[in-house]
């Protein structure tokens, strides 16, 4: 494969992007760069690419994965895109999460758990399931992770949200019933339950 280009990233102090043809692009610090013999026009070997890989490149990423995870537990999929971010190749991006996941350090059905202990009392099932969706979670997981931690009443916590936006049966009009309809569906109530609970609430 070709050096085609190699690039100083905007404000990245020494830090390149290496363009490859034939081969996933790297960044690289300068001295890697001196280190490696790395120039614009030169062939890089597959074993050279090979070395720069296993060397410096998924190490790297093994680290920067560590760093995610000390901030803040993360789905596969979300860590997946921060190191895409940072210009990993895939190679080293499996590498990171296989390395991370052997040490139970990610795990989507621990982090679907505490998103739903954590989320329950003011969103829906729904919602919850479209969240986990969103990043990257298994429709399966989810769904093990809503029947297992999922304990909270959904009628209740329309009648809550009722009471906090100040909601009166009695004073609203047919365009303050719908907005109050449409604000709970966003919250992805059904809408079952949502008339069920308005239908009390005005009786009540």
């Amino acid at each position: 494969m070709t050096i085609v280009e190699i690039q100083l990233i905007p404000r990245k102090k020494n830090k390149y992007k290496v363009r490859l043809d034939g081969g996933e692009d790297l960044v690289l610090y300068k001295r890697e760069l001196k280190s490696y013999g790395l120039e614009e026009g030169v062939e890089l070997s597959d074993v050279d690419y090979a070395r720069i890989l296993e060397e410096t490149i998924i190490p790297r990423a093994k680290r920067r994965a560590m760093h995610l995870l000390e901030k803040q537990d993360r789905t596969q999929h979300n860590l997946e895109d921060k190191l895409r971010e940072s210009d990993y190749p895939n190679v080293a991006i499996q590498a990171a999460v296989e390395y991370v996941a052997s040490y139970h350090y990610i795990d989507d059905e621990r982090y679907a758990r505490s998103y739903v202990r954590f989320h329950q009392e003011g969103k829906s099932k729904r919602r919850i399931t479209q969240d986990l969706m969103q990043k990257g979670v298994d429709r399966d997981i989810i769904a093990l992770a809503l029947e297992e931690e999922y304990e909270s009443s959904e009628e209740g916590m329309i009648r809550d949200l009722l009471r906090k936006k100040n909601y009166n049966p009695e004073n609203a009009d047919a365009k303050e019933r719908q907005k109050m309809y449409r604000f709970l569906m966003g919250r992805g109530f059904s809408s079952n339950d949502i008339s069920k609970v308005l239908r009390g609430f005005e009786e009540f």
